[in-house]
């Protein structure tokens, strides 16, 4: 009988349905370990919830955890479909550094050439962000922001260590703000990228070291 400890899962939290779709839709080939899909409903106290909850099941104990879905790009220049990989996620409660982001750089960057990766941090909110706070928030050093990521980090390592790690697809940005002509071309941008990089995330997860206790 093999005495081979059994792999940890790993937890990849969406906020929207359409995010959960995008997950679904893509390749699931390739896991290196049981995987949960969890949407967690919109904003920071639905995220804290969910991913809190989803993790005092004993099965999940300790999995490795992944924010991810779509964001606020707040740099110029930035597009749909843009990613962005986090470097940390900020909180008011604090930051939360993340794991393993040149290897999911690299593989993202191998899984939809022509699109460009983005690095930095990423902060959190608790509505939609729009224009003239985009500036505000770029000068404390963000690139990005969502109502989730943060939220979900912070309570990944309330409930132990992990691994953990956010990426975003930019859905709108300073040029391409949701209300403008075009968003629905942006958005199916974004649908698409986020469809084809599930396979990227088994990647993290199969080299980031998860910590035993």
């Amino acid at each position: 009988m093999s005495t081979r400890p059994a792999p940890e899962p790993l937890l990849i939290a969406c906020a929207l349905g359409i995010e959960r779709l995008a997950l679904r839709l893509g390749d699931r080939g390739g896991a290196g370990g049981p995987v949960v899909v969890l949407r967690t409903g919109m904003g920071p106290r639905a995220a804290e919830r969910a991913v809190t909850r989803a993790l005092a099941d004993p099965a999940l104990t300790d999995a490795a955890v992944l924010a991810t879905g779509f964001c606020a790009g707040l740099a110029p220049g930035m597009h749909p479909g843009d990613l962005v990989v986090a470097e940390e996620t900020r909180h008011p409660d604090g930051s939360t550094p993340c794991d393993g982001t040149e290897l999911l750089v690299k593989e993202l960057t191998r899984a939809v050439p022509g699109r460009t990766v983005h690095t930095g941090p990423l902060t959190g909110a608790d509505h939609v962000v729009r224009g003239p706070e985009r500036s505000e928030l770029l000068a404390t050093g963000a690139i990005a922001a969502d109502m989730e990521s943060a939220a979900t980090l912070l309570s990944a390592g309330r409930t132990g260590a992990r691994p953990v790690a956010a990426v975003r697809v930019v859905v709108d940005a300073p040029e391409h703000e949701l209300v403008r002509i075009g968003t629905v071309r942006g958005g199916i941008s974004a649908f698409r990228v986020l469809r084809s990089i599930l396979p990227t995330f088994y990647e993290w997860h199969r080299n980031v070291l998860l910590p035993r206790r």
